[in-house]
């Protein structure tokens, strides 16, 4: 065989193996989603389960949470400065940052933020479990996982989400506010007013849908990557990298589509 069938061959192979891997990811998900039906059908979350990961997702996340929003803020306004003092459109610059960060800056930065820290720590502590036998041994004491482990957490990972990205916008507000008062000379007043005159609730409400899309996208897609980990340490490690990668493009198709559909 020359070096050229060689690297047609390899070159097919490889491609056949992203496929399959994708197919079989497709494949599990959908099986967890229907699982997810079950379970909501009377609905069962498990309260201490359910508290436990609100306090790990939503409590731990608030600090880095407010420090990404008020530096995304204040870069925001930075980066508009130029453009707002050479057309003296100083009225527009609440209006600006209001329609960015309420729209695509807020959900996008939180959600990135969300699917790094909580969604690659949810999949390696399922991962760890799949791959120590803690979740088979759930299903030996007749305890089902989906309902005990996985439920606790999509429905904590949708709510924290919510909230946070309310949080993450008024605080990235409030950033550029402070900023536009100390280096552009646009005062609080006149930056809030721009913000309640020209920002609609609509556009507020259309950062909150995608925060619930990409809150449950980034739940699922954690969820069962770490519930078919296999491999021990190195198996958790390729899947923490799955998980994040995997949420990250959701992330981005669905605020694509959400867009698309409300416009």
């Amino acid at each position: 065989m020359s070096a050229k069938d060689k690297l047609l061959v390899g070159g097919i192979g490889g491609f056949g193996s992203v496929f399959m891997s994708v197919s079989h990811a497709i494949g599990t998900m959908a099986l967890l989603l229907l699982e997810i039906v079950r379970c909501t059908l009377p609905p069962k979350l498990d309260g201490p389960e359910t508290w436990r990961n609100m306090y790990r997702v939503g409590v731990k996340s608030f600090p880095i949470v407010v420090v990404t929003a008020a530096l995304t803020g204040a870069i925001m306004v930075i980066q508009s400065g130029m453009y707002i003092e050479q057309y003296g459109a100083y009225g527009l610059l609440g209006w600006g940052a209001g329609y960015s960060v309420f729209r695509e800056v807020g959900p996008i930065m939180i959600g990135l933020m969300f699917s790094g820290r909580v969604g690659a720590n949810n999949t390696a502590e399922l991962g760890t479990m799949k791959v120590t036998d803690q979740i088979d041994a759930l299903r030996a004491l007749a305890i089902d996982p989906i309902s005990y482990l996985v439920m606790p957490r999509i429905f904590t990972m949708i709510v924290m989400m919510f909230l946070l990205v309310i949080v993450g916008d008024f605080v990235a507000l409030v950033g550029g506010a402070i900023t536009s008062q100390y280096l552009l000379g646009v005062s609080v007043e006149l930056f809030a007013w721009s913000v309640i005159e020209y920002v609609g609730l609509n556009d507020f409400f259309h950062g909150l849908y995608k925060a619930v899309a990409f809150g449950f996208a980034i739940a699922v897609i954690s969820c069962n990557a770490g519930l078919n980990t296999s491999g021990g340490a190195v198996g958790v490690g390729r899947a923490v990298n799955n998980s994040v990668v995997g949420s990250a493009i959701a992330i981005f198709v669905l605020d694509y589509l959400i867009t698309y559909l409300d416009t």
